[in-house]
């Protein structure tokens, strides 16, 4: 079953924020992840939420998901991620 790992990223410091955006794709691809979504358009509906930047991106599994947010490669992009924004992330199952 897909699993995936929904954002919400506030850019704080654009600069130090790319040098995450550059690299983070590999490390996701190798995972078995696809973004889904990437930063696009987006409108509130209902509610009073207030959504920044959202990435929604797709993994074959929960397993994967969880073995690409627990990876040695991805612990200093998020501290690199940290320091450029303020994000929330989800991990969800898909149906």
């Amino acid at each position: 079953m897909a699993a995936y790992l929904i954002a919400d990223v506030e850019i704080t410091d654009p600069l130090i924020f790319e040098e995450y955006r550059a690299k983070v794709p590999a490390v996701i691809a190798a995972h078995g992840g696809r973004y889904l979504v990437r930063g696009g358009a987006h409108q509130r509906l209902e509610g009073n939420a207030e959504l920044h930047r959202v990435i929604v991106i797709e993994f074959p599994d929960m397993a994967k998901l969880k073995s690409f947010y627990d990876c040695r490669e991805y612990l200093p992009l998020i501290e690199l991620r940290q320091k450029s924004s303020r994000s929330s992330l989800f991990a969800v199952n898909g149906v």
